[in-house]
């Protein structure tokens, strides 16, 4: 059965962990997309220690943005297809389009461009026959950033993860390596 599952939690949640568990469960062709580039060595080593850690029958699609069109080029015979991180492609769109300083901020833009890659996405998974596990971070259960860039990316984000769980069939809240099944919501 096609599932649309997003992934929410904190830094080091398990976040990832569940993600992988998932897709092993699910006894098929997974595709795996990395979002993450390797802008210096220890972000590289974090690459190298997730590919380690992916099963070998896995193929991986290495996209840093417009997940959704490329993931519909290659999806294949892949019956699940896990996204880790939407916190990094909603990253990688900000600073596409509002450079890494911040001088110069079209929040508008890159509100524009973080919804259509969203919008992308959600039409990728509708129109693919695999079900889909996302991995995002929780980023707005701490302090108020102290800068306009830090605010606004953190608003994006928000958003985009609304945008995914309002799509999604089931959401988990990931608190110490423990899942909390947060849609559909319990009825007591």
């Amino acid at each position: 059965m096609m599932d649309s599952i997003l992934i929410t939690g904190g830094a080091r949640s398990g976040k990832s962990s569940l993600a992988q568990q998932l897709a092993l469960e699910s006894g098929g062709p997974v595709l795996f997309v990395a979002t993450a580039e390797a802008g210096d060595e220890e972000m590289h080593r974090r690459i190298e220690q997730h590919r380690k850690q992916r099963p070998a029958s896995w193929r991986t699609l290495e996209a840093t943005t417009h997940i959704g069109s490329q993931v519909l080029k290659v999806v294949g015979e892949a019956k699940t297809v896990v996204i880790d991180c939407i916190t990094l492609l909603v990253n990688n769109v900000f600073l596409k389009y509002g450079g890494p300083t911040g001088d110069k901020i079209d929040a508008a833009r890159i509100e524009e461009a973080v919804v259509a890659e969203i919008n992308e996405l959600i039409q990728c998974i509708d129109q693919t026959g695999a079900s889909f596990i996302m991995v995002t971070n929780e980023v707005g259960l701490g302090l108020v950033p102290a800068n306009e860039i830090g605010r606004l990316y953190r608003d994006l984000l928000g958003r985009a993860n609304q945008m995914l769980a309002r799509r999604a069939d089931r959401v988990y809240l990931m608190v110490a390596g423990l899942p909390l099944l947060i849609k559909p919501a319990s009825v007591f």
